[in-house]
């Protein structure tokens, strides 16, 4: 018997498989909920978990190389973010409309921010990047909600102290409610 067969054959790397077995087909599972998947795995006859698995791999590699983190994270804070946006347009719930109206908010407000102080975070932070990208990850994943959970302690109170330094006394406190319900009306009334 080889050192391969013996190795193959010892129980950790049995159990190990079993398990990398296990969590793969629930990445499948999960996966197999996008449609965007499915039509990959379809038409290049890689299975989507593999694919996945993939993609996440050479993304960390580029964030690994300095050159690339910028680009390959504020890729990830636009390429998906743009893609559902676009998507909640077209349904007709405004659940997935708040989310992503939300997210770009937010992302905004970070990337604004992060332009003051890029130089100095980067001198002192050398994996900012990788960290950047799972804090964008936070804010997109429906599961966590973090574009709602910062918009509401970290970018409305901010929000609102500014518009009622700028409106106070220029008008009234009717005159500068604006709802979304009340946006969608003056867009349908002069698209019309």
């Amino acid at each position: 018997m080889s050192a391969t067969q013996k190795l193959q054959q010892h129980p950790a790397v049995q159990q190990a498989q079993v398990k990398a077995t296990y969590y793969i087909n629930q990445l499948d599972k999960e996966l197999s909920k996008y449609s965007v998947f499915n039509a990959f795995e379809q038409r290049t006859q890689v299975p989507k978990s593999y694919a996945f698995l993939g993609a996440v791999f050479v993304l960390a590699v580029f964030h690994s190389i300095n050159a690339f983190a910028a680009p390959v994270s504020n890729l990830i804070g636009w390429g998906l973010p743009a893609y559902l946006s676009v998507k909640a347009l077209e349904t007709p719930g405004h659940q997935d409309d708040i989310q992503w109206l939300t997210y770009w908010v937010v992302f905004g407000f970070f990337n604004f921010t992060e332009s003051f102080a890029l130089r100095v975070v980067l001198y002192y932070f050398p994996w900012y990047f990788a960290f950047k990208t799972l804090f964008i990850l936070w804010l997109q994943l429906p599961a966590f909600r973090g574009a709602q959970a910062l918009y509401g302690t970290v970018v409305k109170p901010v929000f609102v102290n500014v518009h009622q330094k700028a409106s106070s006394g220029t008008t009234t406190s009717a005159e500068a409610t604006v709802t979304a319900d009340g946006l969608r009306d003056r867009v349908a009334t002069a698209t019309e």
